[in-house]
């Protein structure tokens, strides 16, 4: 069955996150505010467009990143009409892989022989790759910009996390604090969560598909679910 009224009703719409390939986004919080909740349901929007994903978990449990998908897919069949659930289930689970490593394991070279390997042997060829857990605070700007030209000579779209802290004062002239100060400007969009008074978590979206956005705070993450909501 197709799956477009799921994306034309999904609040993630307002990024035209379809827009294209070669596209790398940056999602920034603190610890614990929903970094991976977000850019599951990115992955989750790019799969119900048809792509194929490839969900990298740095110092994270395959068991831990699949419970993630597992309770957004819950909270989606709670809100939205589905008349077959078993079939869009089977078909995430298809279109997505899951990979994890180590803190101080990954790297362009070792991203590269994975995904050629899967490639080649035409195991999985995935459209969007979303990489959580990468240290921006021990990688310097050459080598975020030698993995850059990786997917993009891949033809990759790629969603990465990073997580700010309290103390750190040190901000871009966009307004992107460390430990990626240095490096937004390789980013098309760039979106940072912050918890509100209310107890809402707004994604203050700072850039969008590569130009100064103008969206405001019209998003926000529910915090009993996680779910990105509108408004």
């Amino acid at each position: 069955m197709g799956y477009e009224p799921l994306v034309n009703q999904n609040p993630l719409r307002v990024l035209n996150l379809g827009r294209g390939s070669k596209q790398l986004g940056l999602v920034m919080a603190r610890a614990g505010l929903g970094k991976t909740a977000l850019l599951v349901q990115i992955a989750l929007d790019s799969i119900l467009r048809g792509n194929r994903v490839i969900h990298v978990s740095i110092g994270e449990s395959i068991e831990k990143t699949k419970s993630w998908y597992d309770d957004i897919l819950q909270f989606i069949l709670q809100e939205h009409s589905i008349t077959r659930p078993h079939e869009l289930i089977e078909m995430v689970a298809q279109h997505r892989m899951i990979m994890t490593c180590k803190e101080d394991t990954f790297s362009r070279p070792r991203l590269e022989e994975r995904l050629n390997d899967l490639i080649l042997q035409d195991i999985f060829k995935p459209n969007c790759l979303v990489v959580d857990g990468f240290d921006f605070e021990n990688s310097d700007r050459s080598t975020v910009e030698d993995i850059k030209e990786f997917l993009e000579s891949m033809n990759q779209q790629a969603w990465f996390s990073a997580t700010s802290h309290r103390g750190d004062d040190r901000v871009s002239p966009t307004g992107v604090p460390a430990p990626c100060h240095e490096v937004d400007d390789l980013f098309d969009t760039v979106i940072l969560l912050k918890p509100e008074q209310n107890a809402t978590i707004q994604l203050e979206i700072i850039r969008n598909n590569g130009t100064a956005s103008d969206l405001g705070s019209a998003l926000n993450l529910d915090p009993s679910t996680m779910m990105v909501k509108e408004g």
